[in-house]
């Protein structure tokens, strides 16, 4: 789809709506029955050819994630985790350094920090958003910080308006943790293409997801995408001759071959993903929850992907929420229970419980629902259903009920057509 366009409108519940028995929180099956023949195709042309690691499939999946995502260089490499690293490494953090980064966040995100010898520097974030806090990172930069890294969490940017000034007064570049939000942009610029570079995952559950491990980085500077390239080989160019020290992070070419197939139907799932988010607010609107459950909104300034839909779930009580839930088998997760500043292995880093409210709030209140594309209507009814059941929550007067779900942000657009792996000769 290339324009603005509104999913219908759910019909208003009734009593007597029938819940459905179960809804997974992923169901990845879905998206592999319609695929199915394709991938085959696709990994026994790799092991047809033999060539397993850095093969064809490698260098044309960056050429076409590079045509997607608008930007001169996409480096792939074996994992997202891989991706923050090598980034790091590339631009020089290493012992006594400090970056700047959230703490409501997946574990790479500090954990690449700390395997470079660096410390991780943590920031609260927005209580509505759950982005990273543009005015406490101001108040976080040191004269010893070597890079900020804002992740665009579950699907939305970051403000990129406030952290891209706070970075260029203090000299510092910004690494995008861009792992849940491949597509997302930015005043019609997509996230990797922002700051100094972008890291993506192909984790089977993100959006665009392998059948394994996978990961890529993205980037507009010519030395930054050289450097990325050697390192992610143990720095070696000719082969046995070695510049740098570098990792062993390549991207397998069977996994290339899978995400080949997948990328050209990108947008859509992902438009399909907008469809139920705002599907979603229409529902929970349609019952007296609003003192219970707050929905997360939509991105203005930019397109939200939505790798996950979060609510927030007042009066502590989240996690009986998800206890019942559960015991209708309704798929539900938590990101994150435990803030990284709280996690065991940081106790070194001398923070405490208290030292950033709006981040310990979310790690309490937060509840992921499903929100994959193939997800139907009837399995978000049941999903509100069952949360507003929880509530003894009724449904309003049809008057007081949303009459129109708003209209999706006009999504982007693949600026080059990228063609099904089985178009593309290798």
């Amino acid at each position: 789809m290339t324009s603005a366009t509104s999913p219908a409108v759910p019909a208003p519940p009734t009593a007597n709506s029938a819940l459905l028995p179960s809804v997974p929180l992923l169901a990845l099956d879905r998206q592999y029955a319609v695929l199915r023949d394709e991938i085959r195709v696709a990994i026994e042309r790799v092991c047809d050819s033999g060539r397993f690691v850095l093969g064809p499939d490698v260098s044309e999946l960056e050429r076409e994630l590079a045509a997607a995502l608008d930007v001169p260089h996409a480096i792939s490499c074996a994992s997202g985790s891989d991706a923050l690293l090598l980034a790091l490494m590339a631009l020089g953090v290493g012992s006594g350094d400090e970056v700047v980064l959230p703490s409501y966040t997946f574990f790479a995100t500090a954990s690449a920090v700390t395997r470079l010898g660096a410390v991780p520097i943590f920031a609260d974030i927005d209580p509505t958003t759950y982005l990273i806090d543009p005015a406490d990172v101001r108040r976080k930069v040191s004269r010893r910080c070597k890079a900020i890294v804002p992740v665009h969490l579950f699907g939305r940017t970051a403000d990129m308006d406030a952290l891209l000034p706070i970075a260029e007064a203090a000299g510092v570049p910004i690494v995008e943790d861009a792992a849940q939000s491949i597509l997302s942009t930015w005043h019609g610029r997509c996230s990797g293409r922002l700051g100094d570079i972008g890291c993506f995952s192909f984790y089977p559950t993100k959006n665009l997801g392998g059948a394994g491990d996978g990961g890529f980085l993205t980037t507009t500077r010519d030395d930054l995408a050289a450097t990325l390239r050697l390192l992610r080989v143990h720095g070696m160019e000719p082969r046995y001759y070695h510049d740098l020290v570098g990792i062993n992070s390549r991207l397998d070419s069977i996994q290339a071959a899978v995400l080949r197939v997948k990328l050209p139907h990108l947008d859509r799932w992902t438009t399909e993903r907008q469809e139920n988010a705002a599907r979603y607010a229409a529902l929970f609107a349609s019952y007296d929850l609003a003192e219970h459950i707050t929905v997360p909104t939509d991105e203005t300034r930019g397109r939200h992907v939505w790798n996950q839909y979060v609510i927030r779930v007042a009066d502590g009580q989240r996690d009986a929420l998800r206890k019942h839930l559960a015991s209708c088998n309704v798929g539900t997760e938590i990101y994150y229970p435990v803030p990284l500043h709280l996690q065991k292995c940081f106790t070194n880093l001398g923070w405490s419980q208290g030292d950033l409210p709006a981040t310990e709030r979310a790690a309490e209140e937060t509840l992921a629902l499903p929100i994959f594309p193939e997800l139907t209507e009837a399995e978000q009814r049941t999903v509100v259903g069952r949360i507003a059941e929880f509530f003894s929550a009724t449904t309003k007067p049809p008057k007081a009920a949303a009459t129109a779900l708003p209209a999706l942000a006009a999504p982007h657009f693949l600026r080059r057509m990228v063609g099904r792996a089985d178009e593309v000769r290798s």
